[in-house]
């Protein structure tokens, strides 16, 4: 088991350092150029400060994989490329850039390396169709737009995308060594030791803010790992497709996604222009506190891991009752917080 090898939890701790340190310097020497970066779209908290959260997150994580020696040819593309992604957040931090130009530099940098290193997901197969793989790149192609702009959506409160992101990395972790696929678990746990070192400073009251550069950096590389994640069913898992168990695991973002999105249209409001009506401002709305929003959103992203480990252990009708249960809590939680009024 890698999660309690010796390299690992020495380089995790490194990570974690080394994401405090590098956050403390941007955090000091980016001061001064708060006024300008702070975007026009509302938050939760309007303080004036500093969002370069993301781009020491994102260097303490490259240098802690290289450190590891997982460097290899497929991460070093991916990690390129969610380096160019993270520099286009920051020209977004600062310049404020137009939507359009933003999804078209997204699908650019993720088709890249789908096409390059020929990953995806293999729906056609599931589906029992051959599409000579168009079908598998363009829903592989929906699938890390999908997340990346799910995590940029929940980065609305201190602290919240580092719960968020960092519980999908621990999932993703659990599930990988179960699968025994150590690169992606060691993957997941340095992107999360890097978050924590980032959480000391964006823990409400936040600090520092994680900017726009590091949540499509995070949305990135958590969008290929889920897709690198190559699933195989053991003979006791009975699973809709090698796919689903990834699905569970980022039912928090997706949750808020759709709930903010199908709002913001109902009402014809531009769906990317932000606002104080994700779940965590009508949370906020009804009386909780920022810790207590934050605890929520734990508990929330745990119990749908749960669903999903009763899906994995149990076989037969069982698994099946789980799978259901997923679905159920899904739709039940969209619904619920659907129907709450939003942050005035």
């Amino acid at each position: 088991m890698t999660l309690f090898q010796l390299p690992i939890v020495v380089t995790a701790l490194l990570a974690i350092t080394l994401s405090a340190l590098l956050n403390k310097t941007f955090m000091h020497f980016t001061k001064q150029f708060k006024k300008k970066t702070v975007k026009s779209e509302k938050r939760l908290s309007n303080k004036n400060i500093s969002p370069f959260g993301g781009i020491a997150t994102s260097v303490a994580f490259v240098i802690a994989t290289i450190f590891l020696g997982r460097a290899e040819q497929d991460f070093i593309t991916i990690g390129v490329c969610a380096v160019i992604i993270s520099i286009i957040g920051l020209l977004d931090d600062i310049f404020n850039l137009d939507w359009k130009s933003k999804i078209i530099g997204q699908i650019i940098i993720i088709l890249y390396p789908l096409v390059k290193l020929d990953i995806f997901i293999n729906i056609e197969t599931y589906l029992k169709i051959d599409l000579q793989n168009y079908l598998n790149l363009f829903f592989s192609l929906l699938w890390v737009l999908l997340i990346i702009n799910s995590i940029n959506f929940i980065d609305n409160m201190d602290g919240l995308t580092v719960i968020v992101s960092g519980g999908i990395c621990l999932q993703i972790a659990i599930l990988a060594n179960y699968s025994n696929l150590y690169k992606v678990t060691d993957i997941s746990l340095l992107l999360l030791a890097s978050l924590l070192g980032f959480f000391i400073y964006n823990y409400p009251p936040a600090k520092f803010y994680f900017g726009d550069s590091g949540t499509l950096f995070v949305g990135y590389v958590l969008g290929f790992i889920s897709i690198i994640f190559d699933w195989v069913p053991k003979e006791n898992v009975v699973l809709v497709s090698p796919f689903s168990p990834i699905l569970f695991v980022f039912t928090v973002p997706i949750l808020d996604f759709l709930i903010v999105t199908s709002d913001r249209i109902a009402n014809d409001k531009s769906p990317t222009i932000g606002g104080t009506d994700h779940i965590s401002h009508r949370l906020l709305n009804v009386g909780y506190s920022e810790r207590k929003v934050l605890i929520r959103f734990l508990i929330l992203s745990f119990f749908s891991y749960g669903l999903l480990i009763g899906t994995i252990f149990f076989n037969g009708v069982l698994s099946y009752i789980f799978g259901i249960g997923y679905l159920v809590f899904f739709t039940y939680n969209f619904f619920k917080y659907k129907k709450m009024e939003p942050l005035s």
